[in-house]
């Protein structure tokens, strides 16, 4: 049937993704063809010294998104929709929403991008010998009790962003399994929260009087394929304001931005892996079985439907270079110069390729905020230049993409070269990869692999979530993720490769030596400014 019918017959399925700076929505056809999309321009606040979105904006930024994509679905088909087939809602991975028995939130949400929960991290670690990096759930809980808290005694629900949408929307207190596996572990054979974990958690809080044990407010935990509910009457009217939208509407278990990029790049299979590059990078590899031992730099979490994933998680990518072309571009707009900002990020990623394999000499760090893997609470922007590096524009830029993928290739190198994982492609996605072969190539040269982008890459996080959406509903009997997205999703379709040029994964681990031993640069930074 052509997209109008599809929409009109209620049978295309709808993703929405709350990401750090964009809330975006992707309407599918029944072939998961993207047909139509929505989106609303929003960003973080630094308050009190934690990061968070406010929840009234997240409720208008929802509902601006979905009538902007009514707007699209009205001028390119002359209709609305008033059924769907699926919807599905995921978020930026992890962090804290906790809620009391009203279902209001005791404390602003509080995002992955904090590092408050360094003490709860540690300890946590400790006590369960499984890494337990600080934007989970849990270490935000412990961080809570350790700090006497008094939001704590009435906590009713512990969930994430995706999690309290999807609550609030259908009333299910349920959650995907990748989401869920960075609230707290998952024990792999169960599919389920860690049982043994739970009770030593329970253990440490025994003497403090919480009217709760850790299951009582944590969510159930479903896989993908799984239906998670149905849209409300009340949830169909706090997403489209105009009344269109039927309740009753299935929804798939919500999930986090990596699981939707798992899904997007189609890496949910063994020796897959994937890197989302955006305002926060990230590298997943679905491991063949688990590393030897507790790296404090690699978090396991798990994709959509369980299996085990090693994950690289930096705080800091792409915000310092956006700062960089902004200031270029006001240079340009100064001397009268009329260029784009779409052209103006183009002309300088392909500079960048001209560049010196090792920057020629410049240094720089793009820590917005902490950054953990490095060890660092806080974060400063800093570049560095010695009298005699090659100062140019190309060094300049090339060096700017080397620092948002400085961090992530440091904890890389731990597990591909120390744990001698095995990856046969790695997918890219993200704004990062919008110039075509630029960001792919520098992360091929950082991470020593072939690296591939998709033509679907663009469409992102809610695309991906409207395919876990689809997937629940179209699904045959038996048939894994795996089989869906290969057969009925990519059908085929690897992505351009890219494999590592020698001088310049030589270059980015020169690169890499300056970087670590100048990060007192950093600290510097830190302490003084």
């Amino acid at each position: 049937m052509t997209a109008k019918e599809c929409i009109e017959n209620g049978r295309a399925v709808l993703g929405i993704e709350l990401g750090s700076t964009r809330i975006k929505a992707v309407l599918n056809d029944e072939n998961n063809k993207p047909i139509a999309q929505g989106s609303h321009e929003w960003e973080n606040r630094l308050e009190n010294g934690v990061w968070t979105y406010h929840i009234e904006d997240v409720w208008s930024g929802l509902a601006d998104c979905y009538a902007d994509l009514l707007k699209d679905v009205k001028a390119q088909y002359g209709t609305g929709i008033s059924r769907l087939a699926a919807i599905g809602f995921s978020a930026m991975m992890h962090g804290y929403v906790a809620c009391d028995e009203k279902g209001e939130l005791l404390v602003p949400f509080r995002t992955w991008r904090n590092t408050i929960t360094g003490q709860a991290a540690e300890v946590l670690t400790g006590e369960f010998n499984y890494n337990i990096p600080q934007r989970w759930s849990i270490a935000h809980l412990y961080q809570a009790i350790l700090n006497g808290e008094p939001h704590v005694k009435d906590i009713k629900y512990l969930t994430t962003l995706a999690g309290y949408l999807h609550w609030q929307l259908t009333g299910q207190r349920v959650m995907g399994v990748g989401e869920a596996s960075g609230m707290f572990p998952i024990d792999i054979a169960t599919g389920d929260f860690n049982e043994s974990m739970i009770g030593k958690f329970n253990a440490l809080t025994a003497g403090k009087g919480y009217p709760w044990k850790l299951r009582d407010i944590l969510p159930k935990v479903l896989t993908a394929g799984d239906e998670a509910g149905k849209l409300s009457a009340e949830g169909a009217k706090k997403l489209d304001v105009s009344g269109q939208l039927e309740a009753g509407i299935p929804l798939c278990p919500p999930e986090g931005d990596a699981g939707t990029g798992m899904v997007a790049t189609n890496s949910v299979a063994l020796r897959t892996g994937n890197v989302s590059a955006g305002t926060s990078v990230f590298a997943m590899v679905v491991l063949e079985k688990e590393l030897s031992k507790v790296y404090p730099i690699i978090d396991l979490v798990t994709t959509p439907s369980g299996k085990l994933v090693g994950m690289v998680h930096c705080n800091n990518c792409t915000s310092d270079i956006n700062a960089w072309v902004n200031l270029l571009a006001e240079f340009a707009e100064t001397v009268g110069a009329k260029v784009s900002k779409g052209d103006l990020y183009t002309t300088l990623f392909n500079k960048a390729l001209e560049g010196d394999p090792d920057c020629g000499g410049l240094l720089s760090y793009n820590y917005f905020s902490g950054e953990s893997v490095t060890g660092f609470d806080e974060g400063r922007l800093v570049f560095a230049r010695t009298p005699d590096a090659k100062f140019t524009l190309a060094n300049f830029m090339r060096t700017h993409i080397y620092s948002a993928l400085a961090t992530l290739k440091y904890g890389c190198d731990v597990m591909f070269k120390q744990e001698g994982v095995k990856v046969d492609t790695m997918y890219g996605h993200g704004g990062l990869f919008k110039t075509k072969g630029v960001g792919q190539g520098i992360l091929a040269a950082a991470i020593n692999a072939p690296v591939s982008v998709m033509e679907t890459a663009g469409e992102g996080g809610a695309w991906g979530m409207a395919i876990l959406a689809s997937y629940m509903a179209d699904k045959a009997a038996g048939e894994s993720l795996d089989d869906y997205l290969n057969n009925k999703v990519f059908a085929g379709n690897k992505g351009e490769s890219l494999q590592p040029v020698a001088k310049d994964a030589d270059g980015f681990d020169k690169f890499m030596e300056r970087y670590v031993k100048a990060l007192p640069v950093e600290r510097a930074a830190v302490e003084t400014l």
